[in-house]
């Protein structure tokens, strides 16, 4: 049995540890959440010009901090592996339907309901537990499944509208959770962040010849203030994504899973009162709804991971 002080001493480092996780996290969240106001001040580009440079400079980005990081062999020994090559693709449509999306929530005053699809976000990953793991809820991770269900009727039938920029989201960022999750043991960030650009990379060709030949590109054309801000693009990108994996790895689960409500409340703050968009009666109720099943699912797993905590600790 090691001796006392050098228990005191691990123990003390894995807090210093779990701590700098949680300020990672929170760092990666709070990025995420004032992304609106950067994308907005990026105007007049468009959201689909903003989406193809946001591919190819996140992949710029990304071969910088290979090369920095001598990292190349690790993203080398992913084509070794056929099936993880094949999940990185997945995990770049889906981010890419993800990017598009929010983009233009962003770009078309529907900010609000961007926070709406990230704050369904945790109940669409326990849904998908569900129906792609199979695994089997406790009582109370259905309860809060059917009242977000029953938000999502309110505001449909309430406010007129279907939010499908919301579910969009919600759907596209919680598949791509589990696609990360399952390459996560072989894939790092940075490599995952570079293939899934790259398999991107015709896709953002394929929307700048389109908007050249619509619109016009805007990149260049705008004012150097406007050049300098388009090219941090892919930083802007990446870092969160890098502050992230940092924190995932540091802090425990429940804390990841308490911080990640600081992006949706930062753009629903950015979106009623910064912006002004509207928040008729039936919205409130509806995203009343959802506050209250993710308050019965955070406590839910609170209380579950404190019984787990002392059923290991005995």
């Amino acid at each position: 049995m090691p001796p006392a002080s050098a228990r005191a001493g691990g123990e003390a480092d894995l807090s210093r540890q779990q701590t700098l996780g949680g300020v990672y996290a929170f760092s990666a969240y709070l990025l995420w959440g004032f992304l609106p106001l950067y994308f907005l001040a990026l105007a007049p580009t468009g959201p689909f010009e903003l989406v193809a440079w946001r591919i190819l400079l996140s992949l710029v980005f990304c071969a910088f901090l290979l090369t920095v990081t001598r990292s190349w062999s690790r993203l080398a020994a992913i084509f070794q592996r056929p099936k993880v090559v094949w999940l990185t693709v997945l995990a770049g449509g889906l981010i890419y339907i993800n990017w598009q999306v929010f983009m233009l929530g962003a770009l078309t005053g529907h900010v609000v309901e961007t926070s709406l699809g990230y704050f369904i976000n945790p109940i669409a990953t326990v849904l998908l537990a569900v129906l792609v793991l199979r695994e089997r809820l406790r009582p109370t991770q259905w309860v809060a499944i059917g009242i977000a269900a029953l938000a999502v009727l309110v505001i449909i039938v309430g406010y007129g509208s279907f939010p499908w920029i919301a579910l969009t989201l919600a759907a596209t960022f919680s598949l791509y959770g589990l696609v990360k999750k399952r390459v996560g043991p072989v894939v790092d960030a940075v490599s995952g962040l570079t293939l899934e650009s790259l398999w991107l990379v015709p896709v953002a060709g394929v929307l700048l010849v389109v908007v050249n030949a619509t619109t016009g590109l805007t990149m260049g054309v705008s004012g150097p203030w406007h050049l300098v801000l388009i090219s941090l693009v892919g930083a802007v990108t990446a870092v969160p994504l890098l502050f992230f994996a940092a924190g995932a790895r540091r802090a425990s689960l429940t804390l990841i899973g308490l911080l990640q409500f600081v992006a949706p409340i930062l753009q629903f703050v950015i979106g009623v009162w910064l912006l002004g968009e509207a928040m008729p009666l039936e919205r409130w109720i509806g995203f009343g709804l959802v506050w209250v099943a993710l308050i019965i699912l955070t406590v839910d797993s609170l209380v579950h991971a404190r019984r787990a905590h002392v059923a290991a600790a005995s």
